[in-house]
């Protein structure tokens, strides 16, 4: 408030008759001071908390997602339990956002930390070329962000105040294409995420390196929104195909329930004409019949290992990568060997 008023050339009183909405000051003066208090950035929250030297005592996650995309699937609720439960020993709370896309997350970035919103963020969904951890060091915002944040060989961004909370995809990748690879199938073909992401890039690279070791008749990758939407789609795509993949590894439970589907409006039984893997697994995974194979981690453990990363950071600790326990393939009904094999 000393720097608005320095800028507009009233006293400090004047600013916080004006920015607070009470008599006191003219017209004109008070438009003055909120041009000013506009161009500096100034929130009202964050001056009263840098008074007071007080904290939010609330993280910011925030998902740039399509709202349809999270639709039954139960890995983001499970994420926020998990750091939920890590959070509310230490009166902390998680406050969460959707926007439509990556320019509008990074703005509200900026308008939390210009507000004092947050004491730091939960960066989820890792990009390719992601100006999240360079805009958030500049802002002096301490971070965790959870997945792998490395593609194509490049290693992760690193900062004193980012932490990094990751699970394996490459070698998970592996252990579903061996698994497949084990019962016969030689035709694999994998219905992923959205392109950009670092995950799903890593899945796409990883399914590539272990085809070419395996020496794999036929192995192919698709994107999609997460969707069931346009997991069945890309499953419609796949299966009209002439020569049509034996196996499908789905990168969410929502869209290998999809592909059962869509294999049964084509009259194929599952397992006998087309296995189906799920990259998460769940009730659904577990109730659907056939029973899906699936990936199984331990996601709310997930959530907890990244706020208690972020709080370490908040207390002073310094940025550190963590690595959590590789997810465990749980076959199940849906994978079988490939017809004729």
């Amino acid at each position: 408030m000393k720097d608005i008023a320095r800028e507009a050339g009233v006293s400090a009183s004047a600013v916080s008759f004006a920015l607070n909405n009470r008599a006191g000051v003219s017209p004109g003066t008070r438009a003055r001071i909120e041009r000013v208090a506009e161009r500096l950035g100034w929130r009202p929250h964050s001056a009263a908390r840098a008074l007071s030297g007080e904290s939010a005592g609330v993280l910011g996650m925030v998902l740039a997602r399509p709202a349809g995309s999270l639709g039954v699937e139960s890995f983001f609720l499970q994420l926020m339990s998990g750091i939920q439960r890590a959070l509310a020993p230490r009166d902390h709370a998680l406050l969460f956002q959707m926007v439509d896309d990556l320019d509008s997350e990074c703005e509200l970035y900026r308008r939390w930390w210009a507000e004092g919103r947050v004491d730091g963020v939960v960066v989820v969904d890792p990009r390719t070329e992601d100006p999240r951890p360079a805009l958030l060091a500049s802002l002096g915002l301490p971070a965790v962000v959870v997945g792998g944040m490395e593609t194509g060989g490049q290693a992760p961004p690193t900062g004193p105040r980012l932490s990094n909370v990751w699970a394996d995809d490459t070698a998970a990748m592996v252990t579903i294409v061996r698994h497949l690879y084990g019962l016969g199938h030689r035709r694999v073909a994998h219905i992923g995420g959205i392109g950009g992401f670092a995950h799903t890039e890593r899945r796409i690279e990883a399914l590539r390196a272990e085809a070419a070791r395996a020496e794999l008749a036929d192995a192919r990758s698709v994107t999609t929104d997460y969707t069931d939407a346009q997991g069945a789609e890309a499953a419609r795509g796949l299966l009209a195909q002439t020569t049509p993949p034996t196996a499908l590894i789905c990168d969410n439970e929502v869209m290998a329930v999809a592909a059962v589907s869509v294999a049964a409006e084509r009259g194929l039984a599952v397992p006998r004409d087309i296995s189906i893997v799920s990259w998460e697994d769940s009730v659904l995974c577990r109730t659907l019949h056939p029973q899906l194979t699936s990936l199984s981690r331990d996601t709310e453990e997930f959530g907890r290992h990244a706020a208690e990363a972020l709080l370490a950071v908040l207390t002073g600790g310094p940025g550190r990568r963590v690595t959590v326990p590789l997810p465990r393939l749980i076959p199940r009904e849906s994978t079988a060997p490939p017809p004729g094999g």
